[in-house]
């Protein structure tokens, strides 16, 4: 389940910083780069969910589950591997239009975040 009280609060960048020693530019290399392939993976994932192909669900899921990390929203990442693991086993797969649809409300938040986050790296070049 995604965390609603972390959308209001400042992403945890700590795993992209340690990755790149804290440079600002490979940062916001990493942002934009989440903003450019997340929209072609969530419309994948809603695809794969609207023909109820079960087995790519769970492949585009579980291709979407690392990026919440980057970004430092683990509760995501814990949602996607739910969608991924249920559509894997077959499990309440009448539940994972809903959990769907707030991964895709969810990001259009998580991308006022980036957005937020990114203005803050580009003041330090």
């Amino acid at each position: 389940m995604i965390n609603v009280n972390k959308n209001d609060e400042p992403l945890d960048l700590s795993y992209l910083r340690e990755m790149s020693d804290d440079n600002a530019e490979f940062i916001i290399e990493m942002i934009d780069l989440f903003k450019v392939q997340t929209p072609v993976y969530l419309s994948e994932l809603e695809s794969a969910v609207a023909d109820k192909n079960w087995p790519l669900v769970s492949t585009c899921a579980h291709k979407m589950k690392p990026t919440f990390s980057y970004v430092g929203r683990e509760d995501a990442k814990l949602h996607m591997q739910m969608i991924e693991h249920n559509a894997r086993e077959l499990i309440n797969v009448d539940d994972l239009p809903k959990a769907c649809t707030e991964v895709a409300e969810f990001v259009q938040v998580l991308y006022k975040q980036l957005d937020l986050a990114k203005a803050s790296l580009e003041k330090r070049l």
